[in-house]
């Protein structure tokens, strides 16, 4: 069992920066497929960045340049760093995690991210 915390969220201006957090709990996290999702009001929730065990990362077109995905072992802790925040960038933010070769799928509770001026 994987218990995923995310944290950072809030409101900024357009421009501005945020950096989300997601702590997971239990062993083996260096291992782990780690991926945050975002949903919009009225919108599916889609996939904004993913990092594998390699540290191999991947981004949605609307965020390449912008956001960037990181972990830290040490710490069973994933981050997205949001630089350049736009409107459309609105929405809830959901660390996702993929364990083990039964690749069990574990969701936090998300966090609100609103760009507004």
């Amino acid at each position: 069992q994987v218990q995923l915390v995310e944290s950072g969220g809030g409101l900024v201006q357009p421009g501005g920066s945020l950096r989300l957090s997601c702590a997971a709990s239990g062993s083996g996290f260096s291992k782990h497929f780690m991926g945050w999702y975002r949903q919009a009001p009225g919108k599916q929730r889609e996939l904004v960045s993913s990092i594998l065990s390699t540290g191999i990362t991947n981004y949605a077109d609307s965020v390449k340049g912008r956001f960037t995905i990181s972990r830290d072992n040490a710490k069973n802790t994933v981050y997205l760093q949001m630089n350049s925040l736009k409107p459309e960038d609105t929405a809830v933010y959901y660390c996702n995690a993929v364990v083990g070769i039964y690749r069990n799928t574990y969701w936090g509770q998300g966090t609100q991210v609103t760009v507004s001026s």
